[in-house]
């Protein structure tokens, strides 16, 4: 009769019905009262499940069996639901699979305090929710897909059965592993392309008269887009109401240390200040700059002159690896006057933007070097500008020409390409690194240029031990035939530097 009773219980739980999936859009915020202790084990737990997950998405490829794995068990580590089947029974651990749900959905919402102040915090944010998400919903058995998608009324034209025979040959052609008895047994989804771009940017999907034909198989895309347009207006919504829970001096400082601690480091704070000469700045660009600065230097050296975009992306990573304000004026005004633009127009036009970058115009804000997410997700570079990733926005058969022009191996280009392919960007700056410096293994995952010109510093200058190119490789006869699944053997879900954040941050909770 007891088990009864606690059935009964959970049924007439008001929380049942919020937590009875094991995945969810947190459409609902929570509204329970909790302990500051557990708040800010809440808030820990989950930054550090999202650091895992983009420190795995920058070491594997999303899809591939280890990055699935090792994401599973943070998950199951961290106590995060990962069953699509829920009671209140305890696990070995102490929680039962409701308390971890309760424990995501408002894990979640306290992060989305903190990640709500800025568009790099909430850029960061957010797409490591989609990544965590994606997994998740990918991971789910057909039946659960489809509870979801009810639970959320996330209703899709489908198409009828006459439709799908008269578009059968089609079908599939267009789409990755389905047959005529597939598209007959799964449903197909009618949907505006621009809710798919993902889809048909791989050419994964049939199109016709504006709309993309998606199987069941496929959801993911469209799911996924509509979880990100909610996610990125929720965090808008947040960040207006966020003076009032600034006011709580318990919860301001936790808030403002955790989206300091977890980005990843911004290298505005320049060690090395005055220690790079503008001699030094054309051998480096050759030697330890990411092909992204490579080719705004060269750029400039060429053609005398750099866009907006391009000043700022360049200018601010020169300003991290140490150059000061004066270096900078010195550096752009003289690159500048040997183009179209004097002295005078220089110190007019141009001298103004270079101070504002370091801070002494304007707002006085100390602007931080872009990272690899800023660059590859915003301001495109059109024609005539030389900003942005190579990787990302730059013609493949372009960049062939670019890597082969740098000496690259053709087995190294392949590999690069392959990963760009499957839209890979930081995986393929990461092998670039590798080609680059003759190594097997970085050793680290790579989210910022100024973070490439430092590991590449301390590799030329022996500072560091690495996996060099091993002189009997134990492999087939084919050594070029590594796909870009292939794990990193000495990159792990969380670095040292990571984990001794994590410590700082448990440190910090614990003083009274």
């Amino acid at each position: 009769m007891q088990f009864s009773s606690r059935r009964r219980k959970l049924i007439n739980n008001p929380q049942n019905e919020l937590y009875g999936h094991c995945l969810q859009f947190y459409s609902q915020p929570p509204t329970e009262n909790i302990s500051l202790a557990e708040f800010e084990t809440f808030a820990v737990e989950r930054l550090k499940l999202l650091k895992t997950v983009e420190n795995l998405g920058v070491s594997y490829v999303k899809t591939s069996e280890q990055y699935e794995k090792k994401l599973f068990n943070e998950l199951s580590n961290l106590n995060f639901p990962h069953k699509t089947e829920a009671d209140d029974r305890k696990s070995q651990n102490g929680q039962s699979e409701f308390e971890k749900r309760r424990k995501d959905h408002i894990s979640h919402f306290i992060l989305r305090l903190a990640y709500c102040q800025t568009e790099d915090l909430r850029r960061w944010f957010i797409q490591q929710e989609m990544d965590l998400f994606r997994f998740r919903f990918s991971d789910l058995p057909p039946p659960y897909k489809t509870e979801f998608l009810h639970r959320n009324n996330l209703q899709y034209d489908t198409l009828s059965l006459e439709e799908k025979k008269n578009l059968a040959e089609k079908l599939i052609l267009s789409s990755y592993g389905v047959s005529g008895a597939t598209v007959v047994e799964q449903d197909y989804y009618k949907v505006p392309f621009q809710d798919a771009l993902d889809l048909v940017r791989s050419r994964k999907v049939f199109l016709k008269g504006g709309y993309a034909y998606i199987p069941h198989q496929d959801i993911i895309s469209i799911v996924l887009n509509d979880f990100r347009t909610r996610l990125s207006k929720a965090l808008a919504l947040t960040a207006r109401s966020l003076p009032a829970v600034q006011s709580d001096e318990r919860l301001q400082p936790l808030l403002n240390h955790l989206s300091h601690a977890y980005v990843g480091q911004d290298y505005s704070i320049q060690k090395n200040i005055g220690k790079i000469s503008l001699e030094q700045i054309d051998p480096l660009s050759a030697k330890s700059f990411p092909l992204c600065m490579r080719q705004l230097h060269k750029a400039l050296r060429d053609s005398h002159h750099l866009r907006h975009g391009g000043r700022m992306q360049y200018g601010l990573f020169l300003k991290g690896i140490g150059l000061t304000l004066d270096q900078a004026l010195q550096f752009w005004r003289s690159e500048f006057v040997k183009g179209k633009v004097d002295a005078d127009k220089f110190d007019k036009q141009y001298a103004y933007n270079v101070r504002h970058m370091f801070g002494k115009e304007g707002k006085r804000t100390d602007y931080t070097p872009f990272s690899c997410m800023k660059v590859i997700l915003s301001n495109p570079p059109s024609q005539g500008d030389y900003h942005g990733c190579p990787f990302r926005h730059s013609d493949p058969e372009l960049l062939k020409q670019k890597l082969q022009s740098y000496k690259l191996s053709p087995s190294g280009i392949s590999q690069i390409l392959d990963l760009v392919k499957g839209m890979h960007y930081q995986l393929a700056c990461q092998k670039y690194f590798e080609m680059t410096h003759g190594i097997e293994d970085a050793g680290f995952s790579l989210n910022h240029p100024n973070q490439y010109f430092i590991e590449s510093q301390k590799l030329l200058g022996g500072g560091r031990e690495v996996k060099r190119e091993p002189e009997t490789p134990q492999r087939g006869p084919n050594p070029a035939a590594k796909t870009p699944s292939t794990p990193r053997p000495t990159t792990q879900a969380l670095s040292k530097q990571d984990a001794a954040e994590m410590e700082d941050l448990d440190s910090l909770f614990q003083d009274e």
